[in-house]
Parts: C-alpha cells; structure tokens; sequence
C-alpha cells in the first residue's frame, strides 16, 4: 500500500493563496474584458423622478457641477412672468439680477413679441442648483429641468450625487438611449412606472 504525504498547514495556506490569485487575476481579466468589449455606460436623471432638492450643485466631484439646467422648448410658454427666471417676490419684470431667480444669472431672457420672451440657458454659468427648475415647475409648466452634461461628467463607478439623491431619480443608462428630456415625449406618473 501507498503511503500518501500527510497534508500540512503550509501546505494548506499555499494552495489558499495560489487559489486566491488565480480567482483574482481571473476576475480582473474579466473585468477587463467586459469593459472593453461592452457598452459605455452614462449617469442620467430622470426629469419625472427629480425633486429639485439642490443637492446636484453641492454633491458633485466637479465644481462647478456637471448638472446643468436644460429648457424643453416645446413645452415653454414663453411667458412674460416666468417663474424659473423670476424670483416670486420681483420687483419689476427685468433683467436687473435682483429680480433673477438664478443666483448665477445662467438664464438669459430675450424678447421675441410682446408677451413672449425667450429662456436660454448659459451652460457655462449653470451650477445645477435647481432653483430655476423649482420655480419652473412650481410656476410654470416645468420646461426647466437638470440633466447631467456628458462631455463635462466624469462618470463615476459611484455617482456621488446619484447616492444622496432623496427621490432616486439618477440612473447609469447606456450611453446609446438617448437623455430623458422633458418636450419630446411627456408621460404619465403611471406609464414610467410600468
């Protein structure tokens, strides 16, 4: 009869390790390779799930934010009295900044005819604080909402935003869906959550 070498704890602890590294090297490989081979993936926010609550602006690894505000221009009604533009308490339907809602002055206001005038957003001067969106939806037909800027985003594996925001409404999408922007399409509380 065969005798068999009896099996010690080095033995033990280095078949562990060689195991270990294996499995880990393994992993990485293909970590790697569904990286290289799959989809890219991009932070979005969901115009119908956000609350407005600010945290965009302060929560970001960017400053200023990649959250930008974007105007949905078919749906704005180009109203005189607008309250992503105006602050509620204005003292007079001007541009002067101590009627401006935006802290920044983001949002330009230009006259097309009388009583409409046109809301553009500079990107440059947005900080993703949302108080135009607030206004937007708390006044008007919310045309104003955040979206998160690609080209400025630095996509990370854990948004920072996207772990504090109250009402879950930011999402890694893949980078071919299009950005969930308000005016293209409009749907019902009940037809996004199906």
């Amino acid at each position: 009869m065969e005798r068999t070498k009896p099996y010690n704890r080095r033995d033990f602890l280095d078949g562990g390790m060689r195991m270990s590294l294996a499995l880990g090297l393994g992993g990485v490989g293909g970590l790697l390779l569904s990286n290289s081979t799959g989809e890219d993936w991009v932070w979005q926010i969901d115009p119908f799930k956000c609350t407005q609550c600010g945290r965009c602006a302060d929560e970001c690894v960017l400053t200023p934010s990649a959250v930008k505000c974007v105007h949905a221009f078919d749906l704005c009604g180009y109203c005189d009295l607008c309250g992503g533009f105006f602050l509620p308490d204005a003292n007079d339907l001007n541009t002067g900044a101590e009627n401006q809602l935006c802290p920044t002055s983001a949002i330009e206001r230009k006259y097309i005819e009388e009583p409409y005038f046109e809301y553009v957003v500079n990107e440059e001067l947005c900080i993703g604080c949302s108080k135009c969106v607030k206004g937007c939806s708390s006044f008007g037909n919310g045309s104003l909402h955040l979206q998160i800027k690609h080209d400025l985003c630095k996509n990370c594996n854990v948004c920072a935003i996207a772990r504090l925001c109250p009402s879950d409404a930011i999402a890694r999408l893949p980078a071919s869906e299009p950005y969930l922007v308000k005016g293209d399409f409009i749907e019902s509380e009940s037809t996004r959550s199906e």
